[in-house]
């Protein structure tokens, strides 16, 4: 008799995750015998939760906010990426352990390595906008494949400071108001801000200063071309949108829980679009 392997994307809330319709696509592709699903954990039950993730029937997990940093911290095992950010989305049990990783800055740069191959040819200075966790994700993977320095660039230059001290000299941290002064360098523009999705207000800034050369992308992905990629694109800048990091993310994942590493697909990007504008 077998057994069904469980995973699940956890956190608070859950509810608009698409993380099952991506795991489920690739559970049907490969025809396993597992199951995704959405388990919501208040906040005042996380540690319990993880602590003992065989109790919930699970064989791993998805982590989303807000408990990345609590998951970490009670992993018995982080991969480089998770010890680096104090923070883990990917969570599975190897022999009574709990293990970690953090993955999203493998998705992103799988997202890059697909969308603009040999973005990476000649690293150097990059931006990144923002200050939250997708940023810190970013800076980890900017600075594995050698780009420095890499300025961070937000609105509460404390935040960005933060991670400045996190990860060394080689980071940079700046108010909003230096946005124009470290553009003229940048190899690679990152937005990691809200600004520009659905329902937010618009990222307006001046991309003049911005090289011809350098790559634009944004963690953004509804609407899947925002405003600053949509400009980038008319000035002549390769762009790359911010779905394909949400794909890429999870393949670590899978492999972790059903044994078979998955790849990202056109049906698979496919299925993602349809829901998004089913959601418009």
């Amino acid at each position: 008799m077998t057994t069904t392997r469980r995973a699940a994307i956890t956190g608070w809330p859950v509810a608009q995750s698409r993380s099952p319709l991506i795991h489920g696509y690739w559970l049907r592709k490969h025809g396993i015998d597992g199951d995704y699903g959405r388990v919501p954990v208040a906040p005042e039950d996380a540690e319990t939760f993880y602590r003992d993730l065989a109790a919930a029937g699970l064989t791993g997990c998805n982590v989303t906010v807000p408990h990345k940093e609590i998951a970490a911290s009670l992993c018995d095992w982080l991969d480089p990426a998770a010890t680096a950010m104090g923070a883990a989305n990917t969570l599975w049990l190897d022999g009574g352990r709990l293990c970690g990783a953090n993955t999203d800055g493998l998705g992103f740069l799988g997202n890059l390595d697909e969308g603009a191959p040999g973005w990476d040819a000649d690293p150097g200075p990059a931006v990144v906008l923002g200050a939250g966790g997708a940023a810190r994700a970013i800076v980890w993977a900017l600075l594995s494949r050698g780009f420095t320095p890499v300025h961070v660039v937000n609105r509460t230059e404390d935040k960005a400071r933060a991670i400045a001290d996190h990860f060394g000299t080689d980071v940079v941290p700046h108010g909003w108001d230096k946005l124009g002064t470290v553009l003229g360098q940048a190899r690679v523009l990152v937005n990691t801000t809200s600004l520009g999705m659905t329902g937010k207000p618009e990222l307006d800034i001046d991309l003049s200063g911005l090289p011809a050369t350098a790559l634009v992308t944004d963690a953004v992905y509804v609407p899947l071309e925002t405003g600053l990629l949509r400009a980038a694109r008319a000035r002549g800048n390769r762009t790359v949108d911010g779905l394909g990091m949400l794909l890429h993310q999870a393949v670590n994942g899978f492999e972790r829980w059903f044994g078979v590493r998955p790849t990202v697909d056109e049906d698979l990007r496919a299925l993602i679009l349809a829901d998004l504008d089913r959601s418009a």
